[in-house]
């Protein structure tokens, strides 16, 4: 028993210097390349008591990274530091970027008790330190008192509040960490798609999923910049869920930018339709097809029409927008391509062009 009480000790050991010498040289790079900050520091007092706390409380790499580097968690006047158990934490096979970016994500900087918490509406959104992107407070029970963020549960609330801080232990990272995102270059946060009132547009229901992995695609599109047309193809999904259940692989166009207020709904599902084809399509096997091929999608009686590669554009041109990032996501049941623009509909009204 003690000699494997020992050995759990020397892997934590070991995990809690590896990962504070990444939060040293991610620190010292960041400092160097941003000396302007004029945000106040948080007690360096502080920041030890809240190391000590994780410690006791089993947090043994969260409390090494922020008694070694506390500028990693807490670059603003205040900060609430939800905790990843160590487990979670030391089979995460990240690069030190990623795993920076992590936990950057699992800070905000706001400073929330459980009282807090408790008290905010289900579904509301909350900054972090990450690129402006918010975690999500996807359950709350205030009769057992306890609260889901981004469905992780906060197992150790009110582990530490002092000063500015509160630090609540959670019992996995708030966003899934899918090696093929790594592998491919993508964005691993996947956050909650928020509103300008800062309100979770809501997960698909489980009930109405299907073989596409439409949360992951949404997600997807959502963290990578594509904001808008993530929130239409989400307040359409259910009508697509009842038209196509059995759709097993599909393709998506993504313009830049869709104008969301400027399409009543049913227009609004119209467009969004207009750029799935039920069927999934690399970039090379769109470009072995004849030009003038019709592409089905799904809006019924409205194809996509191959033009090819036009020599004065860039890449495959479909339906006279061209493809400017071909095959931006994908896996075994979708892909993703970045297209110029919003291909548009004949029967678009002119007053919504």
């Amino acid at each position: 028993m003690a000699c494997c009480t020992r050995w759990h000790a020397a892997v934590y050991f070991t995990m809690a210097v590896i990962l504070a010498f990444i939060a040293i040289s991610m620190t010292l790079r960041s400092e160097a390349n941003d000396e302007t900050s004029q945000t106040k520091p948080i007690s360096h007092i502080v920041s030890l008591n809240a190391s000590r706390t994780l410690r006791r409380a089993g947090f043994n790499i969260m409390a090494t990274l922020l008694q070694v580097s506390p500028e990693l968690f807490f670059t603003s006047a205040n900060a609430t530091l939800f905790a990843v158990k160590d487990s979670a934490i030391s089979n995460a096979t990240l690069p030190p970027r990623l795993l920076k970016n992590l936990l950057q994500y699992h800070t905000s900087p706001l400073q929330l008790s459980m009282e807090d918490l408790l008290s905010k509406p289900q579904g509301a959104c909350l900054p972090t330190l990450y690129q402006q992107k918010s975690i999500a407070i996807t359950k709350v029970d205030e009769k057992e008192r306890s609260v889901e963020i981004n469905n992780v549960l906060v197992s150790h609330p009110n582990l530490f509040l002092e000063g500015p801080i509160s630090i609540h232990g959670v019992l996995g990272p708030f966003s899934a960490l899918d090696p093929r995102d790594v592998y491919q270059g993508w964005d691993i946060i996947q956050s909650p798609a928020c509103d300008s009132n800062s309100n979770m547009i809501s997960d698909v229901p489980p009930d109405l999923k299907n073989m596409v992995e439409w949360s992951r695609i949404i997600r997807l599109l959502n963290s990578n910049g594509f904001v808008s047309f993530a929130i239409g193809l989400h307040s359409v999904l259910d009508g697509i869920l009842g038209d196509h259940k059995g759709l097993k692989s599909l393709t998506i166009f993504v313009p830049p930018s869709l104008e969301l207020e400027a399409y009543p709904t049913p227009l609004l599902e119209k467009i969004v339709r207009f750029h799935v084809l039920p069927q999934k399509f690399t970039n090379k096997e769109l470009e072995s097809l004849a030009p003038r091929t019709l592409l089905r999608t799904l809006l019924h009686g409205q194809p996509l029409e191959v033009t090819g590669v036009v020599d004065f554009m860039k890449g495959l041109v479909i339906s006279g927008v061209n493809i400017v990032a071909p095959d931006m996501f994908s896996s075994s049941k979708f892909i993703v391509h970045g297209i110029s623009r919003a291909l548009e509909l004949d029967d678009l009204p002119n007053s919504a062009r």
